[in-house]
């Protein structure tokens, strides 16, 4: 007969079920809603500028007082704002990020974020998890102008990784040499490279309507003169060159590991000998649940392409290894919760 076992009252008692979290993830959508429609009215500039009632808030934005101080309520509620005797504030993260006057304001991303594109692939969720995948090409679908969007407002929330991802290249002692920046988007990867280092000579390749927007940031931070463009898909145009360094920013989420391994022998044939390429992406550990982060990153893509996933860097590795590559090692790209993993051919 089995010993039952007394539990000490020192031990803590597992605590009620509340359905307080399922209340929350179910009505989420209105803290989308309402984030959105603050950055939409720029009322967190409106505070940080001293505009501290719902009344003068109103004033300044031409909205109604009831409806900015409900708004205010709200982001009070979640932390965004503080308010004291009807006078609001802004909290660290939205002086950081939400008032325009910030140089790290990232308010651009909503237009990307929560555009009606990348919601869509969400509005029938239960579908897809019955198929496994998108009924259609969702946002790798060429010349695709959701990518115009990306490469426009979230290039500011972008540019933490990219600076890091150039000093990780940089900390290596090897010149970056002839780089070849696939799915470049805003640029900032390349770019970010050839500021650190000035030997370092970028090709960005993109569908033309998107290397448009990186030929404009690539002038802004004064480098178009070793910033030139490759119009086209990665999977058709011809790389055409020996590339010292080739940059794979956020790409690879968006596919299955064939057709990740197949563009990964491209590469690896595209490198000068002793070359290398770094693979910038949102790496979840071994149990796919930590860091959150990253890990949640896979249910992006499952709304949003028809094969994509966050990759554990075992799986990259060996995507990498399969394409010719030696092993790869991954390099958390602090701040930001984003790795890269770098690999030299073979």
């Amino acid at each position: 007969m089995a010993k039952k076992i007394k539990l000490s009252a020192k031990q803590p008692s597992r605590s009620h079920p509340t359905p307080a979290r399922v209340m929350q993830l179910l009505t989420a959508y209105q803290a989308t809603e309402a984030l959105k429609a603050a950055i939409e009215l720029d009322l967190f500039t409106a505070i940080d500028e001293g505009a501290r009632t719902a009344a003068q808030v109103a004033e300044r934005r031409g909205a109604s007082e009831r409806g900015v101080r409900i708004l205010c309520d709200f982001l009070t509620i979640a932390g965004l704002l503080g308010k004291k005797a009807g006078r609001y504030a802004l909290a660290p993260d939205a002086a950081a990020f939400l008032s325009r006057r910030s140089p790290a304001y990232l308010g651009s991303a909503a237009k990307f974020l929560a555009s009606p594109e990348l919601k869509a692939g969400f509005a029938d969720l239960a579908e897809v998890v019955r198929r496994g995948e998108r009924p259609d090409e969702g946002t790798v679908k060429a010349h695709n102008p959701v990518w115009v969007e990306f490469a426009r407002s979230m290039a500011p929330m972008m540019a933490p990784t990219a600076r890091a991802l150039a000093q990780v290249l940089k900390e290596t002692g090897k010149t970056a040499g002839l780089v070849l920046d696939i799915a470049a988007g805003h640029g900032l990867f390349g770019i970010s490279v050839a500021q650190a280092d000035p030997e370092a000579r970028v090709i960005a390749l993109d569908w033309p309507a998107v290397l448009a927007v990186a030929q404009e940031n690539a002038g802004k931070a004064g480098v178009a003169e070793r910033f030139q463009t490759l119009p086209g898909s990665a999977f058709e145009v011809d790389f055409g060159r020996r590339y010292d360094t080739v940059l794979l920013p956020n790409f690879l989420h968006h596919f299955d590991v064939p057709t990740n391994e197949a563009l990964l022998r491209k590469v690896h044939a595209s490198l000068a000998r002793g070359g290398r390429v770094a693979v910038v992406e949102f790496v979840p550990a071994a149990d796919r649940v930590s860091p959150p982060a990253a890990a949640s990153f896979s249910l992006v893509m499952l709304g949003s392409t028809p094969r994509g996933d966050a990759y554990t860097h075992a799986e990259l590795d060996a995507m990498l290894r399969r394409a010719g590559f030696r092993k790869s090692r991954l390099v958390p790209l602090a701040p930001t919760p984003q790795s890269a993993v770098l690999a030299e051919r073979a």
